[in-house]
């Protein structure tokens, strides 16, 4: 069985609320929690500018404070849940 669009990506994010210090078991919370990255595979947010639209959002969630790394452009700027830089350009 497949479904339209579950196969996509429909969400990434780094989660930066520090003030969350553990799992709630409340995927709002959970995936907002400092030191994790998130991504949802199938339908996307049409209000952040998503386009995939499934039958399914499912959110995966992945605790980065123990070796975790992120690199971008073959640079290192996210270890351990933490971010290594002080100013972003965006």
């Amino acid at each position: 069985m497949k479904i339209e669009g579950a196969d996509r990506i429909g969400e990434v994010a780094i989660g930066t609320n520090y003030g969350i210090t553990q799992f709630t078991k409340n995927m709002l919370f959970d995936e907002k929690m400092g030191g994790t990255i998130h991504m949802a595979l199938g339908a996307s947010i049409p209000e952040s500018g998503g386009l995939n639209k499934s039958a399914i959002h499912w959110d995966i969630v992945k605790d980065m404070k123990k070796e975790g790394e992120i690199h971008a452009d073959n640079k290192l700027f996210y270890k351990n849940g933490k971010f290594l830089i002080k100013e972003m350009v965006l």
